[in-house]
């Protein structure tokens, strides 16, 4: 009797609770599918169609066209220096000389010289036409014919010596004129007035010579490219180059030329870029930035790299769900890609909230993503 009651308290008990534990369940579950349904909140951006470029950036150093450094052709003690360290010149000006007190002494002397010489010529010459004359009349013996010969040579030869020694000393005196090969700017005076140069001891320091003249009318930027970009980059690309000191102003160059080989330290190849600079505001041994266009499309469906997963897929907006559509990209920048097929114009891609999306997730437009 004892036990026939315990077992009637225990199975009411469990008739009791059970439908409670069942009821509770299927409320974790509903709830459980109501927060599965839950449409996720997206940021979307419709495609277009508009140009898209890639551009490499680089920063090099700013270059002048032309340097020369200023030396005479021969030594000598300098007598005048006609210009100063910033001044603007022309080409064939003269910007300095030597003391050619002396040459002009000697010039003179070998002038007086070549005289005496083209006279003796002149003599000889004589003799040797009427020896000539007298030789073919059988008038006078070969050993007479060949003396007068002989010494028309020699005459002919002290003229020519004579000549020139002239020829020399006048050169001489033109190259102790040290004139503008290129139009430009004195960039540096490097010796005074009363100085001896000797050019065949000059060193290979920047201030050798004596003055330094540039020509940065236009200027050159020398960029190291990687192996990986060299490809990319060819003579006669347009490039954009920017400066600190004018952040606002962009000048427009275009590479002007490519080093076949690389540097055996860094590994990386020498790229030259021409820029015209009328005002001279770009200035020699400065960093510049040069931004090279490397491919351009004019009319290529863009889409922002955010938009993009697992570098193949975008979720584009379908009524209220998220669609994921396989793409083929083309051209690609830091932040936009070109896409080739996949999708369409206008369609509205999801940029924000897309990486926790699978196909066919319900989601709620919550503005437009900025470009």
């Amino acid at each position: 009797m004892k036990l026939r009651k315990i077992f009637l308290i225990g199975l009411a008990a469990v008739l009791f609770l059970s439908p409670f534990g069942c009821r509770s369940a299927s409320k974790e579950e509903l709830s459980g599918e109501k927060q599965s349904l839950a449409p996720m909140p997206v940021r979307v951006l419709k495609v277009e169609r508009r140009s898209l470029s890639e551009k490499l950036i680089f920063t090099g150093t700013i270059e002048p066209w032309q340097k020369m450094n200023i030396v005479p052709d021969i030594s000598g003690k300098i007598a005048r220096i006609y210009v100063k360290e910033g001044d603007r010149v022309s080409q064939g000006q003269l910007l300095a000389e030597l003391d050619t007190q002396s040459l002009r002494l000697q010039l003179r002397q070998a002038e007086a010289a070549l005289a005496a010489a083209r006279a003796n010529f002149e003599d000889a010459q004589k003799n040797k036409e009427r020896m000539d004359r007298l030789f073919q009349e059988k008038a006078v013996s070969e050993q007479q014919y060949e003396k007068i010969k002989l010494a028309y040579e020699a005459a002919q030869a002290q003229l020519e010596q004579a000549q020139a020694a002239v020829n020399l000393l006048r050169h001489n005196l033109e190259v102790s004129q040290m004139k503008a090969p290129f139009s430009g700017v004195v960039a540096s005076k490097n010796a005074n007035e009363g100085d001896v140069i000797n050019p065949m001891m000059g060193s290979f320091s920047a201030s050798s010579g004596v003055l330094t003249l540039m020509d940065f009318s236009r200027v050159k930027i020398v960029v190291e490219v990687s192996a990986n970009d060299i490809a990319k980059i060819k003579k006669g690309q347009k490039a954009e180059i920017k400066v600190p000191n004018f952040p606002e102003r962009t000048y427009k160059g275009e590479v002007n030329l490519i080093t076949l080989t690389a540097d055996p330290v860094t590994k990386k190849f020498k790229v030259e870029i021409a820029v015209d600079n009328p005002d001279l505001s770009l200035r020699p041994g400065t960093f510049g930035e040069a931004i090279i266009e490397v491919a351009h499309r004019a009319d290529a469906l863009v889409v922002p790299q955010k938009a993009i997963v697992d570098n193949r897929f975008v979720f584009v907006v379908e009524g209220n769900k998220a669609r994921i559509k396989e793409v083929t990209i083309g051209l690609e920048t830091a932040s936009e890609a070109e896409i080739l097929a996949g999708i369409n114009e206008g369609d509205l891609v999801i940029v924000e909230g897309n990486f926790s999306l699978i196909d066919g997730s319900p989601v709620t437009i919550i503005g437009e993503a900025k470009q």
